[in-house]
């Protein structure tokens, strides 16, 4: 019954930072609350026994991209511009995806049922053979390292392409201004 409680006050602050978001024009809040978001997010994750997502739910999410975006923030105008018309599409858009999500969901099998597929099929596998077939003792290790080491692989270059665009976005110096710029400085220390 607790649990039941606990889910139901994370999923209602997620829902009202989530309205927040949509309403504020000040940029800065919206990028508070994007980390907030994500914090109870991770919170769920933690209360659906999946530490590992949590993790990365929260350095993700409420690091790595909060500080993304509010060093985006130092470039840009703090507020959002004016909306002048009613965006009706984008809406109609956002509603019918939510249903056929909600939808799609209602196939799948209840959460930790043990005559699930990937109870019946994927853990046993996994468990059962990880020894024989990698020797790492750590089954989420073995899975994340080894039996999805191409998917792993493929979010760790998703992530530092992300980084790569949001500093050719953001601008930089070339480089030879700041070798330039240290060799003076080098000089300078030297003549004094």
């Amino acid at each position: 019954m607790t649990a039941i409680i606990v889910d139901l006050v994370l999923f209602t602050l997620l829902i009202a930072v989530a309205i927040q978001i949509v309403r504020l024009d000040h940029l800065f809040a919206v990028t508070m609350l994007s980390g907030v978001f994500s914090l109870l997010t991770a919170a769920l994750f933690i209360t659906m026994d999946a530490p590992d997502v949590a993790f990365t739910e929260a350095a993700v999410g409420a690091g790595i991209s909060t500080v993304l975006m509010l060093g985006t923030l130092a470039l840009v105008p703090g507020t959002q511009k004016a909306v002048r018309k009613a965006q009706t599409i984008p809406l109609v858009v956002v509603i019918a995806t939510g249903l056929a999500l909600i939808y799609s969901t209602l196939d799948m099998p209840a959460f930790g049922d043990p005559e699930a597929p990937a109870q019946q099929h994927v853990a046993p596998y996994y468990i059962n053979e990880t020894p024989g077939d990698i020797d790492v003792p750590n089954i989420v290790t073995a899975v994340l390292a080894s039996y999805r080491g191409f998917d792993t692989l493929g979010e760790v270059v998703v992530v530092f392409m992300a980084g790569a665009g949001v500093l050719a976005l953001l601008g930089h110096k070339p480089l030879g201004r700041l070798v330039g710029r240290a060799s003076v400085r080098g000089r300078r220390e030297e003549e004094e």
